[in-house]
């Protein structure tokens, strides 16, 4: 028995062999007719000639957007968002109209806000409260169009603080104990929640219902399910089965080509009109 949730190809990871305008034409075909984005472009404000051109690519390709990152600073280099900076908060609350906005015009209503860097210098308690007063306007943001925010546990970098679903969830519950806003969500990105030692069995039992996003790639390596040893599969079943009926991003460093990268889904699960 498997899954039928929905796949979306993450094309922030996924064909950067390509000019990123090009990449959502891949993915549709490659197959697939929905797509997620990091943040796509240089600047935290991008012209808007840049986000129409980015619009019109999705929009030309036929695929649907369904997932977006806030600006998170320069990822290369290692930052890992902007919210709880106190010298990048200005940034971010910039950023939000921008992403809103693309979200809007394409119909995409999850948002991702990386929560950023621990800063040398800066109490965390500081950052923290920093981060719900922009989370807080975040949401107000998103939940004009219908949309939701949602707060990612990643591995990998030494000074992200959100480690665990434990930890996303305590932020989530300080906005909406702040706000009372009930759009924020926790993204479930089942590789980095193995790698720091979840137990994805519970979290889906358990926590369903408070999971907003989900992504996958396999561990170790973050390559393509079946290059490691998560039971991916197994928890995409548990998720649906608990109720679970949204997205799920691929979001993987391929091995070899992007398209090659594929053979683990059947054609004619790439489709979510399958």
């Amino acid at each position: 028995m498997t899954h039928s949730l929905p796949y979306a190809v993450n094309c922030s990871i996924l064909f950067t062999e390509l000019p990123i305008l090009e990449r959502p034409a891949a993915a549709r075909s490659a197959g697939f007719d929905a797509v997620e984005f990091w943040w796509p472009f240089a600047s935290v404000v991008p012209a808007d000639t840049e986000v129409d051109a980015f619009t019109r690519a999705v929009e030309e390709a036929g695929v649907q957007l369904v997932g977006l990152n806030f600006a998170a600073g320069d990822m290369p280099a290692g930052d890992r968002g902007l919210l709880s900076q106190p010298a990048r908060s200005k940034e971010f609350r910039d950023n939000v109209a921008v992403t809103v906005g693309i979200g809007d015009q394409l119909g995409c209503r999850v948002f991702n806000a990386l929560y950023g860097n621990r800063v040398a210098g800066v109490v965390a308690e500081e950052q923290d409260e920093l981060a719900a007063e922009n989370l807080v306007l975040a949401a107000q943001a998103a939940a004009q169009i219908g949309a939701q925010v949602v707060i990612e546990p990643i591995s990998g970098a030494e000074h992200y603080p959100l480690l665990t679903a434990t930890d996303a969830f305590a932020v989530i519950d300080r906005v909406h104990a702040r706000s009372g806003l009930d759009n924020l969500a926790l993204l479930a990105d089942l590789y980095h929640l193995s790698v720091n030692g979840e137990d994805l069995d519970a979290l889906i039992a358990e926590h369903v219902d408070r999971i907003g996003h989900v992504q996958i790639a396999d561990a170790p390596g973050r390559n393509q399910p079946g290059t490691g040893i998560l039971a991916i599969d197994s928890y995409l079943l548990s998720l649906e089965q608990h109720g679970y009926a949204g997205w799920v991003g691929l979001e993987y460093k391929p091995l070899g080509a992007s398209s090659d990268s594929f053979g683990w889904v059947a054609p004619n699960r790439r489709s979510a009109g399958r």
